[in-house]
């Protein structure tokens, strides 16, 4: 992926941004480690709870969008230059250095070409500097609404929905929630669901997650299967339990006869 810095009209100006997994090229790193350093995991704090606890906004740094890979979506950040600067101070070394290098470089460039395409609106007449004037107002509006949206996370309903959902296919897992492995792994298998749950959405807790993400979300716990030792686990754990009722019915015939 070459590192191409691109554009968005954001309070009427246009503000230049690297895609984050263009930054993870940039770091030598994978595109996960560069999320976990804006938006933190559980056990690390990331850089946009220390921007909003400071009620900085946040946007100026990192813009919260999405990228399709295949048939799926999956979180990503807009990183503006002030974002960057705060990502390559988190590096030490020469990859920090050089990281610092290339987004200076990049981010000058694009800094350049705005300024070329910069129309003096001054000449116009005033009926095309109104029209440009709300052409901007409108963008800018889109995008905020984008952002929003972006930015909104699932309400009580949808929660609940998410939350059936994990039951019944953990239940349907298991055998039923009589059967002797929801008893024995119960627990297991679902901190296992919800794991990976949380690391396909990108989320801290299912409570976060995006409303434009809410299909995905459900087709996720739809599809899960558990790992493959949990697997023989639950199939160990319930032919175990069932032989042995099969040998107690076999001895209280025996004792009958």
């Amino acid at each position: 992926m070459n590192q191409e810095i691109e554009t968005r009209i954001i309070g009427g100006q246009k503000v230049p941004y690297l895609d984050s997994r263009e930054v993870a090229e940039m770091l030598d790193k994978e595109h996960s480690y560069v999320l976990e350093m804006i938006q933190g995991r559980e056990g690390k704090l990331g850089i946009i709870p220390v921007l909003e606890n400071a009620n900085l906004a946040v946007s100026n740094y990192f813009i919260p969008s999405t990228y399709k890979a295949g048939t799926r979506e999956y979180k990503c950040y807009l990183v503006t230059k002030m974002g960057c600067e705060l990502l390559g101070n988190k590096q030490q070394g020469e990859k920090g250095i050089l990281f610092t290098a290339k987004y200076v470089e990049a981010f000058n460039k694009m800094e350049e070409t705005i300024k070329g395409q910069a129309v003096n609106t001054s000449k116009l007449s005033k009926e095309l500097q109104a029209i440009l004037m709300l052409d901007e107002k409108t963008v800018e509006m889109d995008n905020r609404i984008t952002t929003l949206e972006e930015r909104m996370t699932i309400e009580t309903g949808a929660q609940k929905v998410l939350q059936d959902l994990v039951n019944k296919k953990v239940m349907a897992i298991l055998g039923g929630k009589d059967s002797p492995a929801y008893k024995e792994l119960g627990n297991k298998a679902f901190r296992q669901c919800w794991k990976n749950f949380k690391d396909i959405l990108q989320v801290a807790s299912y409570k976060d997650t995006p409303v434009k993400d809410f299909e995905l979300a459900r087709k996720v716990i739809i599809d899960w299967q558990p790992n493959r030792e949990l697997e023989l686990m639950i199939r160990g754990c319930n032919t175990l339990m069932r032989n042995r009722r099969k040998y107690k019915w076999l001895m209280f015939k025996i004792m009958l006869a």
